[in-house]
C-alpha cells in the first residue's frame, strides 16, 4: 500500500514500527502477524507489559524508541525527498518477500518511479566484494549489462567493489537496477556513491526497510542482505573472501530455495575463495548472463553451446583435413606415406594435396609435399588424440 495523500492507518502503524523495531526482528514481526500492527503500537504507546518473548530490558529500550517515533514526521520528509512506503499486502509489494516469514520487513521506503513489484518479478542479485580486484569490477559490470540488455533487472547493495560496478553496468546497457540500502533511501551510504544511488533512483530504484534519515550499522549491513535474497529468483556472487558479507546474501538464498550462482576466479585469490567454497557446495558455475539466465529465466532459455574459435583448417572437408594432418611438420613426405597416414588411396590424397596448395596450405618440392609457413602453426595447433 503507498501513500496517499491522507494515510491510513495501517500504513502509519508500520511506519511507526520501523522506528522502532529493527529490520528482520522475528519477535517483532511475529508480534504484527498475531496481534497486528495497530495493536503493537497501541501497547507500545501506553507503555504497559512487556510483549512475549522480550526481557524486560529490551522491552524498556523499544519503549524509549516509541516515545520519539512520529510516523507522519517520517512520512512527510520522505515525500518531499520522493519516497513513498510500500506495506505488505499492497499492489506494489512483491510477494516473495513474504517467504521470509516473520523476518519480513515491515515494510519498505521506495525512492524510484518503477513499480517494485513488476521489477521484481523478473530480477538478479549480484553481490561479491567490496574491496574487489579489477577482474572482479569487469565480471560484475559485463554480467550485469549482459542481464540488462536481456530485460532482467540488476539488484544489488549500492556499496563499493563489485555492488557498484554490477549497478553501473545495468545503467550502462540502458537496463534497470534496484539498490537495497541498509540505511534511510533520503540519506545515500556510502557518501562516495551519492551521485551513483541518485542516478539509480532516476533510473531504477532504492530501497530500504530504515525510516528517513536512519544510518548504516555492521548489523543492518547483513541484515539486509536477506532483503537482496528474497526480492530475486537468484544471487550470483562474483567475488567474496571466507568472511564476505556476500556470502550471507547467498546463504540466503539457497535457504529461501532461489538459485545460487558464483563466478569463479583465480585458485591463488583469497578474494575469491568464498566462491570457489561455494561452487563447492550447492551453487551454480557461471561465466555470463547466458549462463545466468538459462538457471533463473522460463523453460526454453537455454545457454549457447561453448565452443573454441572457428579456425580456417575447420572449414575443410574432414577428409581434406585428415590428408593436411598426414604432412610432417618439417621436412616433406611423398604421395604414398601421406596417403598411407592419412588411410586413403594415393589418388585421393593427391587430389586433396592439390586443393591444398590452392588454398595456401601445402606446397610441392620434386616429388615431394611439404607445409606452407602458414600452415605449420595452423596443423601444430591442432588437438591431438586423447
Amino acid at each position: 500500500m503507498s501513500a496517499v495523500d491522507e494515510p491510513d492507518d495501517e500504513l502509519l502503524a508500520r511506519i511507526f514500527l520501523t522506528r522502532v523495531i529493527e529490520p528482520g526482528d522475528e519477535a517483532g514481526g511475529r508480534w504484527v502477524r498475531e496481534f497486528g500492527a495497530g495493536e503493537v503500537v497501541r501497547r507500545l504507546q501506553e507503555g504497559g507489559a512487556a510483549l512475549p518473548g522480550v526481557s524486560g530490558k529490551r522491552w524498556a529500550g523499544l519503549l524509549a524508541r516509541a516515545a520519539v517515533a512520529r510516523p507522519r514526521q517520517d512520512l512527510a520528509v520522505a515525500r518531499d525527498a520522493g519516497v513513498r512506503f510500500v506495506c505488505p499486502g499492497g499492489p506494489e509489494w512483491p510477494a516473495q518477500l513474504d517467504d521470509l516469514g516473520d523476518a519480513r520487513p515491515l515494510g519498505l521506503w521506495v525512492r524510484g518511479r518503477a513499480a517494485l513489484r513488476m521489477w521484481a518479478l523478473k530480477s538478479v542479485a549480484v553481490v561479491g566484494a567490496r574491496a574487489c580486484t579489477e577482474y572482479g569490477a569487469h565480471m560484475a559490470a559485463t554480467l550485469a549489462a549482459g542481464l540488462a540488455e536481456q530485460g532482467w533487472v540488476v539488484v544489488s547493495g549500492g556499496a563499493y567493489g563489485v555492488d557498484g560496478a554490477a549497478h553501473r553496468g545495468a545503467l550502462g546497457a540502458g537496463g534497470a537496477t534496484v539498490a537495497v540500502l541498509a540505511c534511510g533511501v533520503d540519506r545515500p551510504y556510502p557518501r562516495g556513491h551519492t551521485q551513483l544511488i541518485s542516478r539509480i533512483a532516476e533510473q531504477g530504484l532504492v530501497v530500504g526497510e530504515l525510516p528517513p534519515g536512519e544510518h548504516p550499522t555492521p548489523s543492518r549491513f547483513v541484515l539486509r542482505n536477506r532483503v537482496i535474497a528474497a526480492l530475486t529468483r537468484g544471487t550470483v556472487v562474483v567475488e567474496a573472501a571466507h568472511r564476505s558479507g556476500s556470502l550471507v546474501t547467498a546463504r540466503a538464498a539457497q535457504r529461501l530455495g532461489r538459485h545460487t550462482m558464483g563466478v569463479p576466479g583465480p585458485a591463488t585469490s583469497a578474494l575469491s575463495a568464498g566462491v570457489h567454497e561455494l561452487l563447492r557446495g550447492e551453487a551454480t558455475l557461471v561465466t555470463d548472463a547466458a549462463d545466468v539466465v538459462e538457471l533463473v529465466g522460463d523453460i526454453g532459455q537455454l545457454a549457447p553451446d561453448r565452443r573454441g574459435p572457428v579456425l580456417p583448417r575447420d572449414l575443410l572437408e574432414p577428409a581434406t583435413r585428415q590428408v593436411l594432418a598426414a604432412l610432417p611438420g618439417r621436412g616433406a613426405a611423398r604421395p604414398d606415406e601421406i596417403a598411407r597416414r592419412a588411410q586413403t588411396a594415393q589418388d585421393d590424397a593427391i587430389a586433396r594435396l592439390y586443393e591444398l596448395r590452392a588454398l595456401g596450405y601445402v606446397e610441392r618440392h620434386g616429388d615431394g609435399w611439404k607445409l606452407t609457413r602458414q600452415a605449420v602453426m595452423s596443423v601444430r595447433g591442432a588437438p591431438g588424440p586423447c
